[in-house]
């Protein structure tokens, strides 16, 4: 019987022989029967938790940490081939176990029970956490009490989802899907908040989050600015994820006199420059850029927070050519009419900030269509053991590069 040999593992998770076949929970270097038979390789470890394949919240538990950070990497440079394009791209770096501050579980009424975790994979299905490898300790200490607060509030045939995440006061909760209608569910409610000393507890019916308990003004530290943080609201995965993308940023702008950071968020990369740098920030969520603005304005920083909606009015090729410098962070969906306008800028320097290699690729070809050089990318794995892979490319006009002549690193025009 011949065996095929696992050579890298593809998009999706699943390991790739060299004559293509795609092979489930396969790891680099594990050989593979005519049958589907794996044979561990060098580069298969023991997955740390008793959930997993089922659990949707990881693919990857069957690699080690060195055939990881290279699937993370892969991804990087797969996506920039894809488009023509090549760079310098840096070794990736992992956040460590147990550090995610941010996630949201389902729960699901079974009979008198509640089911509450992560979603099998491709399926509507709860998996209930009796584990987790991945959530920060904080996190997952709070699944057992709401689990027993599910059990008592929600209605039979209803699901509800539980976001959570660390803040500067403590855990914030919004559960989405529960409502309190009456006197003793608001007094159960904020009960349980007590007890558990949470930062603050918010229901979400449909309409929005509305806050039931909240002692304190819940905020959130970046660059060294309290900010309010809107429940729900878009956090980096892991303070370690967000330090490396932090660095990243600041090495590719510097110490500019002024800097425009689109799609800004709570100002995550704006803050972090400091005081003697003058930032535009703009940013189409309402309360995130209300959040930005008042921070900033009791910290006496020169930011002017722009409630903006880049997808339906982009940043002009001349307002970016105002800035010595300019942040991209957007969505998953990329920023394809933004890159447009910058390519055609003459900002010096862009720091890109993506959590979707193939819509960065598009959008960096674009750019470099229109001269600027792609050159290096680092990649963060902020989301262990899954596919998800976040990257921060730096671009410069080939006049500012230390790439300017070498054609390899330009989309092929």
């Amino acid at each position: 019987m011949s065996v095929s040999e696992i050579i890298r593992v593809a998009a999706r998770g699943e390991g790739v022989t060299a004559d293509g076949r795609h092979i489930p929970f396969a790891a680099p270097g594990d050989q593979v029967g005519e049958d589907g038979a794996i044979t561990a390789g060098p580069h298969r470890a023991v997955p740390p938790c008793r959930h997993f394949p089922e659990c949707g919240g990881c693919q990857l538990q069957h690699l080690d940490d060195a055939a990881y950070a290279d699937f993370v990497r892969d991804r990087v440079v797969g996506a920039l081939a894809a488009q023509g394009l090549a760079s310098d791209v840096r070794p990736a770096i992992v956040s460590p176990p147990r550090t995610r501050r941010r996630a949201t579980l389902h729960g699901e009424r079974a009979g008198k029970q509640v089911l509450l975790g992560f979603a099998q994979a491709a399926s509507h299905r709860v998996i209930d956490l009796a584990e987790c490898h991945i959530l920060a300790p904080e996190l997952f200490a709070l699944v057992a009490p709401l689990r027993a607060l599910l059990a008592a509030t929600l209605p039979t045939g209803r699901r509800a989802d539980v976001h959570v995440a660390l803040c500067d006061q403590g855990v914030d909760v919004v559960i989405k899907g529960l409502s309190a209608d009456t006197l003793a569910s608001a007094e159960a409610l904020t009960g349980f908040a007590r007890r558990q000393g949470l930062a603050r507890l918010s229901l979400d019916d449909g309409l929005g989050a509305e806050p039931r308990w909240e002692p304190d003004e819940v905020t959130v530290t970046l660059g060294g600015v309290a900010v309010p943080l809107p429940p729900g609201a878009f956090l980096q995965a892991t303070p370690e994820g967000e330090a490396v993308l932090v660095a990243a940023v600041q090495a590719i702008v510097g110490t500019p006199r002024t800097v425009a950071d689109l799609f800004t968020g709570l100002g995550t990369f704006g803050l972090a420059l400091g005081p003697q740098t003058r930032v535009y920030a703009a940013e189409a969520g309402r309360e995130a850029i209300l959040a930005l603005k008042g921070a900033a304005a009791r910290a006496g920083r020169a930011l002017f927070a722009d409630h903006r909606d880049l997808f339906r009015r982009p940043l002009s090729a001349e307002e970016a050519g105002r800035f010595d410098a300019i942040i991209l962070d957007p969505p998953r969906a990329g920023a394809r009419d933004q890159a447009a306008e910058l390519a055609k800028a003459t900002t010096p320097r862009i720091a890109y900030v993506s959590c979707n290699p193939s819509s960065f690729a598009r959008d960096v070809k674009t750019m470099c269509e229109g001269g600027y050089v792609l050159d290096w990318v680092q990649p963060v794995g902020q989301f262990r053991w899954s596919t998800h892979v976040e990257l921060v490319g730096c671009l410069s006009r080939w006049t500012d590069s230390p790439r300017a002549g070498n054609t390899i690193h330009r989309a092929a025009h």
